[in-house]
């Protein structure tokens, strides 16, 4: 053949005693084929370890959307599910100290330097945001030194749970002082983690202060206290008084209820639970992810429509029903009627009836707040009005008493609520 014919030339040409042409021949053999046997290996291996990374990234993917993102507070969990690189690591931590830097000097004044947070006493709930926390707070002056709540923002946190903590506090900043509002004391902003330090009010909140009244022997302090329908009076102005103070700036709280006002020893109100108006504050709107117990939502908001201060009066009628029954037999409002059947009963246009430790002037009052239109209701200024011509009159002598004791998984069952949010403790804001 000619392949031989070609050998046999080259053979020719060589010496006998010279085998460098038979050599070469050889060494082709031996070098070319294994050498692409090993690239066909190396293209396959380099296909299989694309492939295999390719699906590490996409199950990455889907734990981050899920919200699984295990990851340093200071890195975007969303940037790493998607499998970025450390450069983009380095830009989110620079996006995390720029959003401090430039926040901290707007919250100069309410700075609290840490080390003056640094005796914690007790965790008092687990909040969506992190633990808060019972401690003192020092002030130089040993003799001066104040409990005070910290709500520290957990960690590893997204940029997006810094920017909105930081957004909390500045609302509170926006707030100002009052009165009947539970205070900012100050926060930690400089650094992660973020806290936020709210004042302490010992006596907790005003549902378990309800229920601890209904015993026979009531003390604060080592005070003996009773409940009258004065006092009922009393702690209902400085509720309104608080919404009053959110509607001149536009707002509305969303969630008036025992459960939501804190309770000092000399009765002084303090409505806490802000969350949703802040929403209001900064989106214009309620989320959706917001849930509201359904037995205190006025119509308007069972039918999804805008929320205003007029829910607020309804939900602050369902507030003196609860304060005047010091919640009946251990029942919420409505006791009958299933949460989720509410809607339908109200719209029958039934309301709660006059309990018998009630005075009509008092039931009066709560019928005003539950009329159906929200244009009809009284303003917070209006009712606040009427309710402190009423205490002029009201019976400070009568305590209100009811012997059976709560039980709370009953109370949380039939309210449609979860027993955890009837413990003692201090929402988002």
């Amino acid at each position: 053949t000619g392949d031989e014919r070609r050998m046999a030339r080259r053979l020719l040409e060589c010496s006998l005693s010279d085998k460098l042409c038979v050599v070469q021949q050889k060494q082709y053999e031996v070098i070319i084929v294994p050498t692409l046997l090993v690239g066909a290996f190396l293209i396959l291996l380099g296909v299989i370890l694309w492939l295999f990374i390719r699906e590490q990234r996409s199950q990455q993917q889907t734990s981050g959307l899920h919200g699984i993102s295990p990851m340093p507070s200071t890195r975007d969990p969303s940037c790493e599910a998607a499998g970025f690189g450390g450069n983009v690591f380095g830009q989110l931590e620079t996006s995390v100290e720029s959003l401090l830097r430039a926040t901290t000097p707007a919250l100069a004044k309410l700075q609290v330097p840490r080390e003056h947070l640094s005796e914690v006493l007790e965790q008092i709930h687990n909040g969506s945001y992190g633990a808060i926390y019972r401690a003192k707070m020092h002030t130089g002056d040993p003799a001066k030194s104040k409990s005070v709540v910290i709500k520290a923002l957990r960690e590893p946190a997204r940029l997006q749970e810094i920017q909105d903590f930081l957004g909390r506090i500045k609302f509170y900043q926006y707030l100002g002082k009052h009165k009947n509002l539970v205070q900012l004391e100050g926060c930690c902003t400089e650094r992660l983690p973020l806290y936020m330090v709210l004042e302490y009010v010992a006596q907790g909140d005003l549902l378990s202060f309800l229920w601890t009244c209904r015993r026979d022997v009531m003390t604060m302090d080592g005070l003996l206290y009773d409940l009258t329908e004065k006092q009922v009076y009393h702690i209902g102005k400085q509720v309104l008084l608080a919404l009053e103070f959110l509607q001149d700036k536009r707002l509305f709280h969303g969630d008036v209820a025992a459960r939501n006002i804190l309770i000092q020893c000399d009765l002084t109100a303090k409505l806490c639970g802000l969350g949703l108006a802040y929403e209001v504050h900064a989106q214009g709107a309620i989320s959706s992810t917001q849930t509201i117990p359904l037995k205190w939502l006025a119509p308007e908001r069972l039918l999804l429509r805008p929320a205003g201060i007029g829910g607020d009066i309804w939900s602050f009628g369902i507030l003196l029903y609860e304060m005047v029954t010091l919640v009946l037999a251990g029942a919420p409002p409505y006791p009958e009627v299933p949460p989720t059947s509410i809607l339908q009963y109200l719209q029958r246009r039934n309301i709660m009836k006059r309990p018998s430790s009630c005075t009509h002037t008092m039931y009066n009052l709560m019928k005003s707040c539950w009329r159906w239109s929200e244009d009809s209701r009284p303003s917070p200024r209006d009712l606040r009005l009427r309710l402190e011509a009423a205490a002029r009159t009201a019976n400070d002598k009568a305590v209100l008493q009811v012997p059976e004791l709560v039980v709370p998984e009953l109370y949380a069952d039939v309210a449609g609520i979860s027993v955890d949010s009837l413990h003692y403790n201090y929402t988002i804001l």
